[in-house]
């Protein structure tokens, strides 16, 4: 599906858009029993940074990022031994996809995010949105169109 922003057609307030507008809806996640070199393998291929463990009905259950796999690295185990929820970060911070843009920028710059993850109400995880998500919905709500060089 891709950015709502993406559709937006004239100026739009970016004061009313949400988590939901900004966020990409086609999420690469990973499971608790993942083993951290085929995580590696999907943050490296992927360029994310992180991705969000989740359980069988998709809830958002922990993050694993980079730096979780460098850990595990340093400490010198091997990485097709240890699983995701060996190294995750349990209760990440997410967003609910009605955060407001004010939140979601909130919620980056406080904790030094790059991406977050957006949850429904039920804790399903529905999306991610980056800081270049909600810079690309800022130009988008001011213009109606993506500028031609991006």
């Amino acid at each position: 599906m891709g950015r709502r922003v993406d559709y937006l057609t004239g100026k739009t307030a970016f004061n009313t858009l949400t988590a939901g507008h900004f966020m990409e809806s086609q999420v690469t996640t990973c499971f608790q029993g993942s083993m951290a070199d085929r995580v590696a393998v999907a943050i490296t291929t992927g360029r994310f940074g992180s991705l969000p463990v989740v359980d069988e009905k998709r809830h958002l259950v922990g993050i694993i990022s980079e730096f979780d796999i460098l850990k595990s690295l340093r400490a010198g185990k091997d990485l097709s031994k240890v699983t995701a929820k060996e190294v995750m970060t349990t209760k990440p911070v997410c967003v609910d996809e009605k955060a407001s843009a004010d939140e979601v920028m909130k919620t980056l710059e406080e904790k030094h995010f790059i991406r977050v993850p957006v949850v429904d109400p039920d804790g399903t995880v529905i999306g991610v949105v980056s800081r270049t998500d909600v810079l690309k919905g800022y130009l988008q709500s001011e213009t109606g169109d993506i500028p031609w060089w991006m």
